[in-house]
């Protein structure tokens, strides 16, 4: 193999696929998998409900395999100690640049022949992170009798000086920068208003409902649902397919269900979805309307807590650290803060069950009660409490 390709379309030479790599264990092996790459391939099937996870392990084992072959010319199941202390010295200085690294400002697809691994070196803490990552396969592939022994087990473990805490969520003062960052936007156009109108809707789902990126893009409107509960009220739900393939109820709150109704209304829907409605949860604004990608929230999110720091930096200097901080909230911020603002207020089994941390008992099904005032909780002490009508 002399071209760099992605993991999907590798074509390893027989010598290099590690079938009979010198680490390879002895004994029987729980795999199915004769050579290293489908060995890997097996070790990221078990992240195909993680999306993020995935691409993540992914992109650090496809490195390994390319820098194995096209670099060292050395099968995986070959490699040494000494190997993985030169591998590490290559994540931080890639080079020849021109075949690892990719152009500056382009993102070609895993499939175009201008794709390259890397975006350039990586810093200390990608280095520690692409590490741990190949760290923890190597082990897989122990257990699982692929490989004799873990070459990264011998490696030094340096210790850290601790790093300045991250606070990964809004304390009140910034999350209401954020609400009168999106209640500023400018509607003249039919675009800034739908623009507009779909920021306080997705900014709505994560606050409220406290979901993952993952959940919005893959949530169709048909999702929401009434229900009467023991009390005889109606109440409104969101059912959610979560991490791990796990589904659960989330509150549909009074708030939540009246911005529904103005997202659908800007886009000239009927106030409330149909039962199995395939409108995607949050919308693209051009047709052939599309569920939003994963990319294109986090973008969309990055641009609010842009304006809202820069607002924030015209108070002057003193401002600047909140700022920055700002700056570099993320869209599971938004569920970590709603995580953090909920749990003020109510009980934390509500929390726990808003955002899908605990397991759900196979005979939750029957706890409407309980769900119920989870529900009560939710809408009496978790708004937005948006300012414009």
């Amino acid at each position: 193999m002399n071209a760099l390709v992605s993991l999907d379309q590798m074509m390893v030479p027989a010598h290099l696929d590690g079938s009979r790599g010198r680490n390879r264990a002895s004994s029987r092996s729980q795999l199915a998998a004769v050579d290293d790459r489908s060995a890997v391939l097996a070790w990221l099937a078990r992240y195909a409900d993680s999306p993020a996870t995935l691409a993540s392990y992914r992109k650090e084992a496809e490195r390994l395999l390319l820098w194995c072959i096209l670099q060292r010319g050395a099968a995986l199941s070959d490699l040494t100690h000494e190997d993985l202390l030169l591998y590490q010295r290559f994540l931080g200085d890639p080079q020849p640049a021109e075949r690892w690294v990719m152009a500056p400002g382009q993102k070609p697809g895993r499939n175009s022949p201008r794709w390259r691994p890397f975006a350039g070196p990586l810093g200390p803490s990608s280095l520690r992170q692409a590490l741990s990552i190949l760290n923890a396969m190597f082990s897989w592939l122990v257990e699982a009798g692929h490989l004799a022994g873990n070459p990264l087990a011998l490696s030094r473990r340096k210790r850290r000086q601790a790093a300045p805490r991250v606070s990964r969520f809004l304390p009140q003062e910034h999350w209401d920068l954020v609400k009168a960052a999106i209640e500023a936007m400018p509607i003249g156009s039919e675009r800034e208003r739908l623009h507009a109108s779909r920021c306080r809707w997705l900014f709505s789902l994560l606050y409220i409902g406290g979901l993952r990126v993952s959940e919005i893009s893959d949530a169709r409107m048909g999702g929401f649902f009434s229900r009467r509960g023991t009390d005889g009220r109606e109440r409104w739900w969101l059912e959610i397919t979560g991490k791990g393939s796990k589904t659960r109820l989330v509150p549909a709150t009074g708030e939540l269900m009246s911005e529904l109704m103005r997202y659908r209304k800007a886009h000239a829907l009927s106030p409330l979805p149909l039962e199995g409605e395939d409108a995607p949860l949050v919308m693209t604004l051009i047709a052939p309307i599309k569920p939003m990608a994963r990319s294109a929230i986090h973008e969309l999110v990055k641009g609010v807590m842009h304006a809202a720091a820069a607002a924030l930096r015209q108070r002057g200097p003193d401002f600047d650290a909140a700022a920055t901080h700002l700056e570099q909230a993320s869209t599971h911020w938004i569920r970590h803060t709603a995580g953090s603002h909920l749990s003020e207020k109510v009980d934390l089994k509500v929390v726990r069950d808003n955002l899908g941390h605990a397991n759900i008992s196979t005979t939750s099904i029957y706890l409407h009660t309980e769900d119920d005032a989870r529900h009560d909780a939710t809408a009496a002490g978790h708004r937005v409490g948006w300012r414009t009508p």
